[in-house]
């Protein structure tokens, strides 16, 4: 299936929204495999490996051969290579965890208390 930019985005995360699908791509980043060993290492039915596999496929995160009468499937790495593009994107902004949400909700309240002129000194005595 071709599709583009952000419909490709969308699909692998739909495929990776998925533990067995992880795994699959986990194990096929090792090495290919058959759908049965891939089935028999995940302990999945044929039928049920069958329907992530193609989840996997309509995302063009697999590549399937047919050896006789066995199926192989090899990682495809470029739609994980443009995942890693997008996550790369917001890098700069990750920050750090002094700009958290607690750290920047702290900030506000105080910086709201000083624009009311509300200050945590307690008033002394004249």
């Amino acid at each position: 299936m071709v599709t583009s930019g952000v419909e490709d985005l969308n699909l692998v995360f739909a495929a990776l929204a998925n533990e067995h699908r992880r795994e699959i791509i986990h194990m096929l980043a090792l090495h290919p495999r058959s759908i049965s060993q891939l089935a028999t290492m995940r302990d999945l039915s044929l039928p049920a490996i069958h329907k992530h596999i193609r989840v996997l496929e309509e995302a063009a995160m697999v590549r399937r051969r047919k050896v006789g009468r066995t199926n192989y499937l090899a990682l495809e790495r470029e739609p994980l290579r443009r995942l890693q593009a997008w996550t790369d994107r917001f890098h700069p902004w990750w920050g750090t965890e002094a700009e958290s949400l607690e750290t920047y909700t702290e900030y506000l309240s105080k910086d709201r208390g000083d624009a009311l002129g509300i200050t945590d000194e307690k008033e002394q005595p004249l």
